[in-house]
């Protein structure tokens, strides 16, 4: 069941009209059993995973709690807890990819021997769940939180339909509070409601009207790369990297959306991130729920920056390595967490030398043009790093690039060859206005530190109509859907 759905559409109404219309103590059990349904739609197995997650955090979480003073016991339990919930996320993400990755070996160097070929599915969202409940007896080790004692309360917490899935990847101090606080909260709130009803509409703005149509430009060249010039080659990359920002941003507004009409507010997971200055500054605003996650959980218990610089990059180069493999089993990704984890490492070291360089110039660092030029320098370098966790494998983009320098075909700009990768003039023209709107609101949250929502709610009532409207017609006329076209999954799904 996915958002952009009519299917989807149904649930949520059913799901919303219940809620508000039964009594306040039932309303955890009609949530936790919606979410549930909702992860079942996929694959009803899928909830055996999920509900074992659940269990071993809760109860080694208790164990915690009341193990207060016994160190070791407490180590003991929250290293079972860890091993089993990354085990299982291990067995159903990376067995096959380990298994290839050694088959390969064995055929490099001239070995019959094979391990043979795992095809097992990947639970949709299981990377999202994992990381949320170990989060939690995380804290709950650290003593940040007491470990919650009603399981349903947890069951939800890790289960809640709007983010379970593709997260953002939510803090028990958060989101279980908000759960807890579930029997008193004031529901039916107009203002709330309304705000959320904007995010969701902006988020299914950016999925249905510029990821999928996006998607009609990338797919074609990322699957036949070989085929095309140094032009397409680059317009499928810019476009690959508005489509997953435009797609998992729109999934992360759905979220947030229709959770807030519920009364719960989630983190909020993309801050303009293509307005970035350097790629330390992207990682603060893109998927902010993992990057933060990341940084608590792994960079900082390395030793963070505490121990010396040569510790510190190290610490880096980890935490990127294994971000990036926590996207995906392949090499792909682990080429692409490493990149940034590279780009941040020679950011430090070049510091105090660019520092220097920029001083002796005499160049104002305030001014628009440093940073303009400073946002594009990111771009760029993100929009290649994109083109590893795009392509089928590292040698389609290694090649990718050889095209790029190898194959000129500045022509295409100007003979109408770009109108064959998969948008016809009148569909690109609706592209490139989204993309307008897109960098409209972008800009607003740069400058007057706003959400759309929070902005649009600061209006006039008829202007804040007049852009929801406009909104939802861009939607229903331009938006990719229809008998004739396959709704397109969220790409953060697949991790």
């Amino acid at each position: 069941m996915i958002f952009n759905s009519v299917k989807f559409f149904v649930f949520f109404i059913t799901v919303l009209l219940i809620f508000f219309l039964i009594p306040k103590k039932a309303r955890l059990y009609w949530l936790l059993a919606a979410s549930y349904y909702f992860y079942m739609s996929w694959n009803p197995k899928y909830a055996l995973l999920i509900l074992f997650s659940t269990l071993a955090t809760f109860t080694g979480a208790v164990f915690i709690d009341r193990s207060e003073g016994n160190i070791k016991k407490r180590k003991a339990v929250l290293g079972s807890v860890i091993f089993v919930n990354l085990l299982i996320l291990g067995i159903f993400k990376y067995l096959g990819f380990l298994t290839d990755t050694v088959n390969s070996f064995l055929k490099f160097f001239g070995l019959s021997a094979s391990l043979g070929k795992l095809n097992i599915l990947l639970p949709v969202g299981i990377s999202f769940y994992v990381f949320q409940a170990l989060g939690y007896i995380i804290d709950v080790y650290r003593g940040d939180i007491k470990a919650e004692k009603n399981i349903f309360r947890y069951a939800l917490f890790v289960s809640f339909f709007p983010q379970l899935v593709a997260g953002p990847i939510e803090r028990s101090g958060n989101l279980l509070s908000q759960i807890r606080e579930l029997p008193e909260k004031k529901l039916f709130d107009l203002k709330r409601m309304t705000s959320g009803c904007i995010l969701m509409i902006y988020g299914f703005f950016l999925k249905m009207v510029i990821a999928d149509r996006a998607a009609l430009l990338v797919n074609p060249v990322f699957e036949n790369c070989r085929g095309y010039g140094a032009v397409e080659l680059i317009i499928a990359a810019v476009s690959f990297s508005i489509q997953i920002y435009c797609d998992f941003a729109g999934y992360s507004f759905i979220a947030c959306g229709s959770a807030k009409i519920m009364g719960f507010s989630l983190m909020e997971n993309f801050k303009a991130p293509y307005l970035a200055v350097s790629i330390q500054d992207f990682w603060r605003r893109w998927h902010i729920s993992l990057s933060t996650w990341f940084r608590d959980y792994l960079y900082i218990p390395l030793g963070g920056n505490r121990e010396g610089k040569f510790k510190k990059y190290r610490n880096l180069m980890i935490t990127f390595l294994v971000s990036g493999l926590w996207h995906g089993a392949a090499w792909t990704f682990v080429i692409w967490g490493g990149l940034h984890g590279l780009m941040q490492v020679a950011g430090g070291i070049t510091k105090k030398f660019r520092e220097t360089v920029i001083k002796k110039m005499g160049a104002d660092t305030s001014c628009f043009s440093f940073r303009f030029l400073r946002v594009m320098i990111t771009f760029i370098f993100t929009c290649a790093a994109w083109v590893f966790f795009r392509a089928s494998s590292a040698g389609d983009a290694f090649y990718f690039f050889r095209q790029i320098f190898l194959r000129p075909d500045i022509w295409n700009l100007t003979n109408g060859g770009m109108l064959e990768l998969g948008l016809e003039r009148f569909e690109l023209n609706i592209f490139i206005i989204a993309l307008f709107v897109l960098f409209a609101f972008d800009i607003i949250r740069e400058k007057l530190d706003l959400t759309i929502d929070k902005w649009l709610m600061k209006q006039n009532l008829w202007f804040r109509w007049v852009v929801m409207i406009g909104l939802i017609l861009f939607i229903f006329v331009f938006g990719e859907y229809g008998s004739s076209f396959d709704p397109q999954q969220f790409m953060y799904f697949q991790f």
